[in-house]
């Protein structure tokens, strides 16, 4: 049985395809209510499943009420220019080695809620989002699908004028404001894909297409992205590996298109799920051009 964890109202919650499922309730308190907590113990949380049998949905699921089902991740990282044709719409070369970055925490939020614009030049990037389940350091790409609980849908919501407002570019300050990392609708466990390596994935905002793609399309495929993180940092569960974006952003577009207020955002990924995100205005205002690079 693959597993499709959510986070209702701050509790771990199993998604049937009738309903959910309080984790801890329908365990009888042998698994934990916190869905950090659920993580730490995946291996249990899918042996369980496994053996559970029906009966257990407590009511319907609103997706509305959902929040990021990995609230409180300890390493949020990016990995930038990991699509061929994204590389190739920026003008720039392909990376010899994966191009890592970082998302705050705070940027976290739910499938169905709302983005703050921080300025003018605010951008979408759809990205499959690699959840770790297991501790560990120095993983080859050969066993790197062993430590990983399963994937999520992400937005890596991009302000493209704080981002490269300076040389260095900032990287992580463009892309951690608040409401900046919309993540869900679910995490769904890996025995769920017939091939890990290959999802479709697409982008909608306010009903026009994007970006469409296929994640076998990386220049560097999870395991890769795995084996390359871990042998700089010992990842723990709950990690959060972005992914990358493929070609479609605004920035890059004749001429540009940047979110607006009112503006929705549509992230699909095939076998999770959608994340449906509007836009609203934030707290900080933009008036003059980003610089013309895009990540």
């Amino acid at each position: 049985m693959s597993v499709r964890l959510v986070n209702r109202a701050g509790r771990a919650c199993l998604w049937l395809a009738d309903g959910f499922a309080d984790l801890e309730h329908a365990s009888q308190g042998r698994l934990p209510s916190d869905p950090m907590a659920a993580l730490a113990r995946w291996a249990d949380v899918l042996e369980w499943a496994a053996g559970a049998g029906p009966g257990m949905v407590e009511g319907p699921l609103v997706e509305e009420q959902l929040g990021p089902p990995v609230p409180r991740p300890t390493k949020v990282f990016g990995i930038g220019l990991n699509y061929r044709d994204h590389a190739a719409e920026a003008g720039l070369p392909i990376p010899d080695a994966p191009l890592v970055f970082t998302k705050f925490p705070n940027c976290l939020v739910g499938p169905r809620s709302s983005v703050e614009l921080s300025s003018d030049y605010v951008d979408w990037e759809v990205e499959l989002v690699v959840v770790i389940g297991r501790k560990g350091r120095g993983i080859s790409a050969a066993k790197a699908f062993e430590y990983v609980a399963g994937y999520m849908v992400g937005q890596d919501i991009s302000d493209r004028k704080a981002q490269f407002a300076g040389n260095p570019p900032q990287f992580s300050m463009g892309k951690s404001y608040d409401t900046f990392g919309p993540i869900g609708p679910a995490l769904v466990s890996l025995d769920a894909f017939p091939d890990p390596n290959d999802l479709a994935l697409s982008c909608e905002v306010s009903g026009e297409r994007m970006q469409d793609s296929r994640t076998r399309e990386m220049i560097f495929a999870v395991p890769e992205l795995i084996e390359f993180l871990s042998r700089r940092c010992t990842l723990e569960p709950g990690d959060l590996i972005f992914t990358g974006t493929p070609a479609g952003v605004g920035s890059t577009r004749k001429p540009r298109r940047y979110l607006r207020e009112g503006d929705v955002i549509r992230s699909w990924i095939e076998g999770i799920g959608t994340l449906i995100n509007r836009c609203c205005v934030g707290s900080e205002s933009a008036s003059s051009p980003p610089p013309t690079q895009v990540k």
